[in-house]
């Protein structure tokens, strides 16, 4: 952000606004803006890209505010332009359960689809802290990857005026005022929305995750398992709707049988040639999986966001998206050494 800000300071853009005053003013509500616009795109990278050019946006426009809003209301109105124009003409961000196809068979070969703009996690690391009044006030759910799947059904305004209702806690008034409609306009986008929502969205109580320790305990027996391949440990962690899915692959898999199929028959790496590293994405359990090389490295293979309830793993999104490594910290290759200090510290 910064670099974009000093960019448009040496261009003559944002009137009189020193940049440090305007870092010190904005950069608080970053985070929360990158979860809004994550929300909205369904990618950490669109989001990242959307976060630029809203402050850029507000930057050159900030000499005109006149205050008959808050600052974060305003920038909230930036951002949500910013990521309706970015959405004009695409496709949703979709995951392989959402494709409308049939539970794929663990046995077959695999389809690959790249052109498809599969939905992408998002690091903890780039939202607001579980302390930070932007989380206490929307909740962590409003982050989760099932919740993200079922808002990319939505058509995008459609999107964004549930977003400033139920996570901005916004007015229908405001809502209206800022993607220039009306009140009854809003209200009834708004009641189609919360109707599509409730088909495809998981209830609240499906969030309900372990005691802490429960948690972790589960967690290490399945990286664990998964590094050593043992499979009839793997199927006695998930539950038994359990849904396994990997984008850019198309087929989703469920139940603990069929997973543990998957794992044992298309996973290419043997017993000891997988290593997890502990991540958090989405505000859920993650990690990030390398896979060992003939030359002894360990290269980047997948990264998984979980689900995890009190009777085990009841989804696991595989992502072998590589680039998403980079967004979460992971560097694409490592040595025995590198792997063994980076899964150790803290």
């Amino acid at each position: 952000m910064t670099n974009v800000i000093a960019d448009a300071a040496q261009s003559g853009d944002g009137g009189s606004v020193a940049e440090a005053d305007f870092e010190t003013l904005f950069a608080p509500m970053r985070s929360e803006i990158m979860a809004h616009c994550y929300r909205m795109l369904g990618s950490a990278h669109d989001a990242d890209d959307a976060v630029q050019e809203t402050y850029l946006r507000a930057w050159r426009a900030f000499s005109g505010f006149e205050g008959r809003s808050s600052i974060r209301t305003w920038l909230y109105r930036i951002a949500t332009n910013v990521c309706l124009t970015a959405l004009e003409g695409r496709g949703r961000r979709a995951m392989p359960s959402g494709l409308g196809q049939e539970r794929g068979d663990p046995h077959a070969v695999l389809e690959e689809r790249h052109e498809i703009p599969w939905l992408e996690p998002v690091p903890d690391a780039w939202l607001p802290r579980e302390d930070d009044p932007a989380t206490v006030a929307t909740g962590k759910s409003s982050v989760r990857l099932a919740l993200i799947a079922a808002l990319q059904h939505l058509p995008p305004k459609q999107r964004a005026a549930l977003l400033m209702k139920e996570v901005l806690q916004w007015q229908s008034s405001e809502i209206a005022d800022a993607l220039g409609s009306t009140t009854a306009s809003v209200n009834s986008s708004l009641q189609r929305a919360r109707a599509q929502l409730d088909k495809l969205s998981p209830r609240e109580e499906d969030f309900n995750e372990p005691a802490e320790s429960d948690k972790r305990e589960l967690l290490d027996r399945y990286a664990l398992a998964l590094e050593q391949k043992d499979i009839a440990t793997i199927v006695q962690l998930f539950t038994a709707d359990a849904v396994w899915e990997m984008p850019p692959f198309t087929g989703w898999y469920q139940g603990p049988a069929d997973i543990g199929a998957l794992i044992d028959t298309q996973c290419p790496a043997g017993p000891g040639e997988l290593a997890t590293v502990p991540l958090r994405g989405n505000g859920q359990p993650a990690f990030g999986v390398y896979i060992l090389t003939p030359e002894g490295t360990w290269e980047a293979f997948q990264l998984q966001v979980l689900d995890v309830t009190g009777g085990g793993i009841r989804h696991a999104a595989t992502f072998f998206d590589l680039k998403l490594f980079r967004a979460f910290g992971l560097p694409q290759t490592l040595s025995s050494e590198e792997l063994a200090k980076l899964r150790s510290s803290p």
